[in-house]
């Protein structure tokens, strides 16, 4: 396994940050109201992307890295074209915040998820919802494609994960005691974190727990698989980043410097750097 140290450090206050595919830059989401694209090299701002007029909570690359979504606390979500940082497309319909947003795997669909208890899902090109599915009164935190786009997997403030049918737009597993879930690239696992300081590791097709991973002190605020599968990387209010072997459930590495929560992290597509963000106000670049 690859050790990380710290690279870089950026003074910027963040609440989200995702690498494009390439790992060449990544992009934040800040109650500023920005959406920012930066130079993974440089650590310096490549676009600033305004037009949301509250909190911006999350913002993702499209798979070809041509596009980013975002979604805010004005109920909307924008589309971005990353070239020239113009926005393409404001999909309104929420009827509350919207906490999370995600491209499906051929760019063509976003989901999004709300408190408003539903999630969505939208056509790229026209900006025109596809189908709403009622989150049965689940408050929306987190959702998330499948590798093969079929499933969804949703995270509620009733710590319930549940595991939909696209097609469908039906229930199809239900997992308890978690805030936010992510699938492993290879689409045979999903590993879900939240307040019991824990780590979870799922059979997706069975929907048994296979195992938990202990060494967080405090509530687990983001997960995310390396590509390979391999290795998992957390985030959390103990103020440090885990890296953990996603098969032996062994901790590999714990990487210090922020001085308070922990919001978000990511790996890049190579697993060869880690960016990460904090309530210190900086973003961190590990490699």
């Amino acid at each position: 396994a690859k050790f990380f140290s710290l690279r870089k450090v950026i003074p910027y206050s963040s609440t989200s940050v995702n690498f494009a595919a390439d790992g060449t830059t990544f992009v934040t989401a800040s109650a500023d109201t920005t959406v920012r694209i930066w130079s993974a090299e440089l650590g310096k701002v490549i676009h600033v992307l305004t037009g949301h007029v509250a909190n911006v909570r999350d913002a993702q690359f499209s798979s070809d890295g041509k596009m980013i979504a975002s979604c805010s606390w004005d109920r909307t979500i924008r589309l971005w074209d990353v070239d020239s940082g113009q926005a393409v497309k404001v999909l309104a319909g929420h009827m509350w915040n919207v906490h999370a947003v995600q491209f499906s795997p051929d760019g063509n669909t976003l989901v999004s998820g709300s408190p408003d208890r539903t999630i969505r899902l939208w056509d790229v090109q026209s900006g025109q919802t596809i189908k709403i599915i009622d989150a049965l009164d689940r408050w929306i935190n987190d959702v998330q494609f499948s590798p093969d786009g079929q499933f969804l997997i949703s995270a509620s403030g009733e710590q319930s994960i549940v595991l939909w049918d696209v097609k469908l737009g039906e229930m199809a597993r239900i997992m308890y005691g978690h805030l936010k879930a992510t699938f492993s690239p290879d689409g045979r696992s999903i590993v879900s974190v939240g307040t019991d300081n824990t780590l979870r590791i799922w059979d997706v097709t069975s929907g048994k727990e296979l195992r938990t991973l202990e060494g967080h002190s405090d509530l687990i605020t983001d997960v995310k698989y390396s590509k390979d599968s391999q290795t998992i990387v957390s985030c959390s209010k103990d103020k440090t980043i885990r890296l953990w072997d996603a098969y032996s459930g062994c901790a590999l590495e714990k990487l210090e410097g922020h001085s308070n929560c922990v919001y978000s992290v990511d790996f890049s597509s190579d697993g060869n750097q880690i960016v990460s963000c904090s309530a210190d106000r900086t973003i961190r670049l590990w490699g």
